[in-house]
């Protein structure tokens, strides 16, 4: 384990005294890991994995104490990394950016014309789609993986939040490993410990990967056609629509109730338009999308654009469940093939602290308002919900975690 300090001449001693007392704890806490990979033994041997592919692979294996997302007995948890939830949308869907990633997409759509138009017959998925999941991902595999995955999912899965999901990762990596799609050198991840260009996490691998040349290995890690196939083949496995969109940009009438801008309230595209939402950048809804049951999101409140949204935004929530992540890549898909910004640009706000989030969560669910996880994070259900409480008690309503409603909240 590596541990981090700032170095002080003045406090040698109290500072020995305490690595002693830190070290002592991380050694008990390591023949721990040691018990715990031991343990997964009876499981991995379950898999058909081999006992020499796990004992080469485990028998050096160190946790990561510094990885984010960990919960340590006795320590604070580090905060969110996941810009999806620590960004604004105008920082987060920052136009130069889209607009540099849609001409290097582009580009790549051109190169890769083949295999793209084969993975869409196939699966069903726009190429400019994969390409902007790859972009999103890695910048077309500009972004350098640092990690072991074995490290990071054996850790995750040892002193993570979510321990059950990690521990199948763990055995995903090593049958991974044992079947020799890739060198342990190789299998280099995410924080999260997420593999390849498109970023798989090592079950979604085993079940998704696609091998278009024959040779026994889906290759995400080097080759882009199969990596991209692996992530139509997640998608297609969600139930992608082909020939549908993943979303419109559409505008709300005045008056609009942006509480109903939730998944749950759902209603054809063709009803939606009856009651005065109009689609916004130019584009026509197809008569054969006008059934399609759509909800309607407003990723700012009232501070940005708003979006139809059908099944097919949906399923890339299956690839991340972040909305930010889904507008991003919808959208930079978009500006491959026909490259517009939004109609309706975004406004500067500033977003509610995480714990002063999570208060007004906790009020909403005292008052009967929300049910969900209080995370500190204005999802689309929080957003509604802050609505209802500012209906509840005579606010404006833009359903929007604000000042105002925290000071009402305390009763300021």
């Amino acid at each position: 384990m590596r541990m981090l300090h700032r170095r002080n001449r003045f406090a040698l001693p109290a500072l020995s005294v305490l690595a002693l007392l830190f070290g002592s704890v991380v050694a008990r806490a390591d023949a721990g890991f040691d018990r715990f990979i031991a343990a997964q033994w009876p499981a991995a041997q379950a898999m058909g994995i081999s006992r020499a592919t796990f004992d080469r692979e485990t028998a050096k294996l160190e946790p990561d104490y510094t990885l984010p997302d960990l919960a340590i007995p006795g320590q604070p948890q580090k905060p969110d990394r996941q810009a999806e939830f620590v960004q604004t949308p105008a920082d987060y869907v920052s136009d130069a950016g889209i607009a540099k990633l849609a001409k290097q997409g582009r580009a790549l759509r051109a190169q890769y014309a083949g295999p793209l138009a084969a993975i869409e017959k196939r699966f069903g998925v726009p190429g400019p789609v994969l390409l902007a999941i790859w972009a999103r991902e890695t910048a077309y595999g500009a972004a350098k993986l640092n990690y072991d995955a074995l490290t990071v999912v054996a850790t995750q899965a040892y002193v993570g939040r979510r321990k059950e999901k990690f521990a199948e990762e763990f055995l995903a990596a090593l049958k991974i490993l044992d079947e020799g799609h890739v060198t342990r050198a190789q299998m280099k991840s995410s924080w999260a410990g997420a593999l390849g260009l498109t970023q798989f996490m090592p079950t979604d691998y085993l079940r998704y990967g696609v091998d278009l040349d024959g040779d026994g290995t889906a290759n995400i890690w080097t080759s882009v056609p199969e990596a991209l196939a692996a992530t139509a083949s997640l998608l297609a496995s969600k139930d992608w629509q082909a020939g549908k969109r993943w979303a419109y940009e559409v505008r709300v009438p005045a008056g609009f109730d942006c509480t109903q801008a939730e998944p749950a309230v759902t209603l054809p595209i063709g009803d939606w338009l009856k009651r005065g939402v109009a689609v916004a950048d130019g584009r026509k809804v197809p008569p054969s999308a006008l059934r399609d049951e759509a909800s309607i999101i407003m990723p700012a409140g009232p501070f940005g654009p708003a979006f139809l949204t059908p099944k097919n935004y949906f399923v890339l929530k299956s690839y991340n469940f972040a909305d930010l992540y889904v507008l991003y890549v919808g959208h930079l898909a978009d500006r491959i093939e026909d490259d517009r910004p939004f109609a309706q640009g975004w406004k500067d706000i500033t977003l509610v602290k995480t714990a002063d989030l999570a208060f007004m969560q906790q009020v909403l669910t005292k008052k009967g308002f929300y049910d969900e996880k209080v995370d500190g994070k204005a999802g689309m259900k929080t957003r509604a919900a802050l609505g209802a409480y500012q209906k509840a008690n005579g606010l404006k309503l833009d359903c929007w975690p604000d000042a105002d409603v925290l000071r009402h909240m305390k009763g300021g």
